[in-house]
């Protein structure tokens, strides 16, 4: 997957016409004990809400690095991601995802595309993704820091250990000196490994029919020190996960 998806560094598409793709797939027990382990959730029937995203993985690297994506892998950034549940997905029931991309459009950096995993018509996941090609960052957002209800230490391996149970190996978040080779200081956590955390720290308060929504904000450098804030509000839960700056700011509705 590394090798194809370098093979698209020169691309110049602005359009888009990837067709879908779909497979139908099993749990493996010892697949989801590993992801439970490294993302800290319980071991249950019920699939963790983020699961079906690293099952997924796979077509949506293939669909990204085939013909009719218009963006080279290589510096794509993952913005946001959307996860919607209408009941939960169990570890002993067939599967069949199916994946595929919509709705380019241009961003005030770059053009934006969502690539959407859907499962079993149960749970949907949007993952979107800029390609940055000019204008400016802007002022930014002025955001009042949560107070935290946890720290969180998290290690130096934990983009290996998450790369290895997720199978998104990206460079950028296994080894430092792979890391510097695309622009960071060191490694950085995966986005969904961060998201993954967080409910993780709420589960059993989340109903089954649920919506999670997150932005990703600054990488989180690895090894880190970050606080976890979450509270509840009248449609659901909001959460964040902070630094120097924001990482992350979801809510669950």
């Amino acid at each position: 997957m590394l090798l194809r998806a370098a093979l698209t560094s020169f691309r110049r598409g602005d359009t888009l016409a990837a067709p879908p793709v779909s497979v139908a797939v099993e749990v493996s027990l010892k697949h989801l004990a590993a992801y439970n382990d490294v993302c800290g959730f319980g071991l249950r029937d019920a699939l963790p809400l983020t699961y079906p995203h690293v099952l997924g993985f796979p077509l949506q690297m293939r669909l990204m690095s085939g013909a009719g994506f218009p963006f080279p892998l290589p510096g794509l950034v993952h913005v946001a991601n959307r996860i919607t549940q209408s009941r939960p997905l169990t570890w002993d029931e067939p599967l069949e995802i199916t994946v595929s991309a919509r709705d380019l459009r241009p961003h005030p950096q770059g053009t934006q595309v969502d690539v959407v995993t859907s499962v079993s018509g149960a749970w949907e996941g949007v993952s979107t993704y800029l390609r940055r090609s000019g204008g400016s960052p802007g002022s930014g957002e002025e955001l009042p820091r949560p107070a935290g209800s946890a720290v969180w230490r998290v290690p130096a391996d934990i983009g290996r250990r998450y790369g290895a149970a997720s199978g998104d190996r990206n460079p950028i978040h296994l080894h430092p000196l792979s890391a510097k080779l695309f622009g960071f200081p060191r490694a950085i956590a995966h986005g969904m490994w961060t998201k993954a955390r967080c409910l993780a720290a709420l589960e059993g308060r989340l109903p089954e029919a649920v919506t999670v929504d997150v932005r990703f904000k600054k990488p989180l450098l690895i090894p880190g020190r970050v606080e976890f804030s979450a509270g509840e509000t009248a449609d659901g839960w909001e959460f964040a996960v902070w630094g120097k700056g924001p990482h992350l700011l979801g809510s669950a509705t």
